[in-house]
């Protein structure tokens, strides 16, 4: 029995080395006598999209025999090679890839030696390219319609937009960076400014009468590599910078045929002198009524307005108050005086030869008390003397006039 198990032993360690010699030599074999190398991978991957095309990054494997590495994609039909020598792992390396389609890709990374040898895969999958069709789903910044702008005293203009949505942000692949705004300054030249994420910018030098447009810019992700305008720009509302002249600078003037106080109270500085609505005798100008409308009243601005834009008239709260009157301006009275009474016919011409412009012709169909306000036609003539030629009044007496206020407005963005 012993002389039995010894051969039985024998017999299985003959069969063990056997097998083992033959495993070996058919696995060189299948390695045509080469041995197996894998070079090292690189680590923590991801990615930051473009227009059309993506930047993927990654730390370099710290194997100091990678030359190249490889990177696949469309299931191996596209492959772009990138050169580095660099083995330190706290570095990024980053690679473009263009001229990619507007849909998702997955990538594959493979790292060589001089040798041809590859490692394995590295992957970065999910990686969503934008292009045309994310750049027409975006929309420029909208404006405060209920506000749109303000304008100082001084012509500095300030667009209003609303707060951007950052919770809206976070869900959505539209992230603003910035507003393009486009106007003409004051020199009359193109001039751009940029509002980044605030809700207002000031414009210093907007030249008023021209026309200011903006177009927004987004990124799909915070990082993105490119960013896309709105396709368009939107045209802002029209800016009208219009300020009260300085009543404190008004003073009479009396040119001849020009009407005459009904008594020392009722004169014409009782025009600016700040009073609301209708007002009641003697807080009012009032004619002395001596002769037939058309009549006339005249007053220096203290200063020359190179754009005169509105006029509000405030009648009595009463009677005598004018229905139909004109509006006429002057920068320089020197030898402006007409020479024929108002209600003469050729009144308008000769004060036409004078140099007087004709800013405006007004008729209310009211009572005349309440402040009405209108814009007047010539505003780029320069203006500094304003005549108010009275026609006609809303109790058809044809003498008198009442008026409690007038006050005149000017562009201060010109």
């Amino acid at each position: 029995m012993k002389l039995v198990f010894k051969i039985s032993m024998v017999l299985v360690l003959f069969a063990v080395v056997t097998g083992c010699v033959k495993r070996d030599t058919q696995f060189k074999d299948f390695l045509n006598n080469k041995e197996l190398i894998y070079p090292g991978i690189g680590t923590n991957p991801h990615s930051s999209p473009g227009n059309l095309r993506v930047q993927l990054m990654f730390n370099p494997s710290p194997d100091p025999s990678i030359t190249k590495y490889v990177i696949y994609w469309n299931n191996k039909a596209d492959s772009l090679t990138y050169t580095s020598t660099n083995h330190n792992p706290s570095d990024t390396l980053k690679v473009i890839v263009p001229n990619l389609n507007e849909y998702s890709y997955s990538f594959t990374v493979y790292s060589y030696d001089a040798q041809g040898n590859r490692s394995i895969p590295l992957n970065i999958n999910n990686v969503k390219i934008f292009g045309p069709n994310y750049q027409s789903g975006l929309v420029n910044r909208a404006y405060k319609v209920a506000n749109p702008y303000t304008v100082d005293a001084n012509g500095n203009v300030t667009l209003n937009f609303y707060k951007i949505d950052t919770a809206s942000e976070s869900f959505s692949f539209a992230h603003n960076t910035s507003t393009t705004i486009r106007y003409t300054n004051r020199a009359g030249q193109a001039t751009q400014k940029y509002l980044f994420r605030d809700s207002s910018i000031t414009i210093t030098d907007f030249k008023g009468g021209s026309t200011l447009d903006y177009r927004s810019t987004y990124v799909p992700v915070i990082g993105a590599i490119d960013t896309f305008n709105v396709a368009t720009y939107t045209i802002f509302p029209q800016i009208f910078g219009y300020a009260a002249c300085n009543k404190s600078l008004f003073a009479k003037v009396k040119l001849p045929y020009d009407m005459n106080p009904y008594e020392g109270d009722t004169d014409e500085d009782r025009l600016w002198d700040g009073s609301v609505g209708p007002q009641g005798y003697p807080n009012i100008f009032h004619s002395d009524g001596a002769h037939p409308l058309p009549q006339t009243l005249t007053f220096d601005m203290g200063k020359v307005y190179n754009s005169v834009t509105q006029i509000e008239e405030t009648g009595r709260n009463c009677c005598h108050n004018p229905d139909n009157f004109e509006v006429w301006g002057i920068a320089d009275i020197t030898n402006a005086a007409t020479k024929l009474q108002p209600n003469d016919p050729g009144w308008a011409d000769e004060a036409i030869a004078k140099g007087w412009k004709l800013l405006k012709t007004v008729k209310r169909s009211d009572d005349g008390q309440a402040a009405l306000k209108v814009n007047l036609d010539n505003t780029s003539t320069p203006v500094r003397y304003v005549r108010i030629r009275i026609i006609h009044n809303v109790d058809g007496e044809g003498s008198y006039t009442n008026l409690s206020e007038i006050t005149m407005f000017y562009n201060v963005l010109n």
